[in-house]
């Protein structure tokens, strides 16, 4: 196994940060896993899995060892009368799996296109999108537990999945590396059409018994009005979570902003978009020396335009999250890993 000294990490995370790490590789199998992790070189070091790097604003140099999973394969291995279930490698990127499955027509994951990021990350993070989260198609997550020296399965419930987080982010933080996740999608194909903008656009393009391509072609249309690729623009997606705030801090909200959209989802709790905050309080479009800010058509999105560093964008997102409190009494949270 090839181990790189002073890696460039720049081309391995959406951000385009310039960054390096003490140490790099790249791991297609477990037991190549396995044998970086045990290396007495390697053992005692700080260790970051890296999959699409799209999810983390690198702030400083990685004075570790960096491990890019780059497991591969996509396998329906069993069905039954309701379910396909299917293997794949943290290392896909998580749009051709979404492809892969209309392809075959398999339900389940249309209304997650275009999600930058590999499969990998999907568990750890519950992506979500237009009213359906990753959680309701898994069936187990398969991992390398470093502790324990084992390879190990959680079943979707074990998780402990939650709005943009699992147990992959709190109590197993660091500790195990994800290497497949196995998904159980549904034969009954039930479209999920009404939540943003989805039945619009397929209104706009004349389609009234849409497929899943079609879900997801008009998925893949909105998004790509909205968010820069970040193959052109340095960015990790949406930067922040949206806040569930209680009834109360809602009420008060709408109080003074009786426009402002909001959501209940239960247990004296309501969602509010931090897009919508951020936006109100005058950030969106907003650019500093020429080279980062937010983005002019989502203020949810951090942009490097050109050669910013990860603390200047780290800066910035702490000063929005303090002018919302400021504003509105109301604490962001990041949705982005920051390393």
């Amino acid at each position: 196994m090839q181990v790189y000294d002073n890696y460039d990490l720049s081309e391995l995370n959406s951000f385009g940060i310039a960054a390096s790490c003490k140490h790099y590789c790249s791991v297609s199998s477990e037991e190549g896993l396995k044998e970086i992790l045990n290396h007495p070189s390697y053992k005692n070091l700080s260790i970051l899995p890296l999959g699409g790097g799209s999810n983390i604003l690198l702030t400083k140099d990685f004075n570790g060892l960096v491990i890019k999973m780059d497991f591969g394969g996509i396998e329906k291995f069993m069905e039954d009368g309701d379910f396909y279930y299917v293997k794949v490698g943290a290392g896909i990127n998580w749009h051709q799996f979404v492809l892969h499955c209309i392809d075959q027509n398999w339900s389940g994951v249309e209304n997650l296109s275009l999600i930058p990021g590999n499969v990998g990350a999907a568990p750890m993070q519950n992506i979500g999108a237009y009213g359906v989260e990753v959680k309701d198609v898994i069936e187990s997550v398969h991992f390398y537990d470093k502790e324990k020296q084992s390879n190990r399965v959680l079943k979707a419930p074990e998780c402990e999945f939650g709005y943009r987080t699992s147990i992959f982010k709190t109590s197993l933080k660091g500790k195990v590396f994800i290497t497949h996740v196995i998904f159980r999608l549904p034969k009954k194909i039930e479209l999920k059409i009404s939540y943003g903008a989805i039945s619009q656009e397929l209104a706009d393009n004349n389609i009234v018994q849409p497929t899943i391509r079609d879900v997801s072609n008009a998925v893949i249309a909105i998004r790509s009005s909205k968010l820069p690729d970040p193959t052109k623009i340095g960015n990790a997606g949406s930067f922040f979570k949206n806040p569930v705030v209680s009834s109360q801090v809602a009420r008060d909200l709408l109080k003074t902003y009786p426009d402002a959209p909001h959501y209940e989802v239960g247990n004296d709790q309501v969602k509010i978009p931090a897009g919508w905050l951020i936006e109100k309080a005058g950030w969106k479009g907003k650019t500093f020396d020429e080279s980062f800010g937010i983005h002019k058509n989502q203020a949810l999105v951090l942009v490097n335009y050109q050669n910013a560093t990860g603390l200047q964008i780290y800066d910035l997102s702490q000063n929005i999250l303090e002018d919302i409190e400021r504003r509105f009494g109301i604490l962001l949270e990041r949705e982005v890993n920051i390393i």
